[in-house]
């Protein structure tokens, strides 16, 4: 029997929530570097191959042989740019949420596929273990309207605030797109203009993120994420 909020028919053009988590409810992100992996695949998947290749070549870390080994993996994979636009995101520590467009009806099927199994691999090979990671197939919701695409964005963005300490910050959580929102940093793979379009400018998105969890707090630290890196594991 399909899951209750799986979509069973996907439009061209269409704005969706795609969320997943752990299967028995466990961790998927156990470290730092599970966290960064799973944003490094979403860079490669939804920016333009050609610039990925290039700054892999443009790598002074990498020697003549782990170059050309990068860019023949990254010639194998499957490339979404032009065809999924991730709008939002949050990677919580036994689940994560995506607020996409996808441009063909086939999109995201095809996007989620491929990042989920990429993951998986991944992780299983890291942790050494066997089978499923997460619970069944990723769940899919349609979002219809500006005011739920804004919404969504703003649910997906205050995900992290249980897990905040004493005096930190939402823009302290560096797993979020929240920060790229308010400025402080850039993310060239996410359309973050289909919501911030709708506000006066990027201080007027945080006011309003800040009023629904009741609190207007001084700016936080500048996370840094792997904006600048690509992880290609050899599974």
């Amino acid at each position: 029997m399909p899951a209750k909020n799986s979509v069973k028919t996907y439009i061209a053009n269409g704005f969706y929530h795609v969320y997943n988590r752990g299967v028995e409810k466990r961790n998927i992100f156990l470290d730092e570097q599970d966290y960064r992996v799973f944003l490094s695949y979403l860079k490669i998947y939804l920016s333009p191959l050609k610039e990925t290749i290039k700054n892999t070549d443009k790598n002074i870390n990498l020697d003549y042989e782990e170059k050309n080994s990068k860019i023949y993996r990254l010639n194998s994979l499957s490339n979404f740019f032009n065809k999924i636009n991730l709008i939002s995101y949050v990677l919580m520590p036994n689940h994560f949420h995506l607020e996409l467009q996808q441009i063909g009806i086939k999109d995201i099927e095809n996007f989620m596929r491929c990042l989920i199994t990429k993951y998986t691999m991944y992780f299983n090979k890291r942790y050494k273990r066997v089978g499923p990671l997460f619970q069944g197939r990723y769940k899919a919701v349609s979002i219809f309207g500006k005011e739920r695409l804004i919404d969504l964005s703003n649910y997906i963005h205050i995900n992290p605030i249980e897990f905040l300490g004493k005096g930190q910050v939402l823009e302290s959580y560096s797993w979020s797109s929240y920060p790229a929102y308010i400025g402080n940093h850039q993310v060239r793979w996410l359309s973050k203009e289909i919501v911030l379009s709708n506000f006066k400018n990027e201080e007027s998105y945080r006011s309003f993120v800040m009023k629904s969890v009741g609190s207007d707090p001084p700016g936080g630290s500048d996370p840094v994420l792997p904006d600048d890196s690509v992880y290609i594991d050899t599974a």
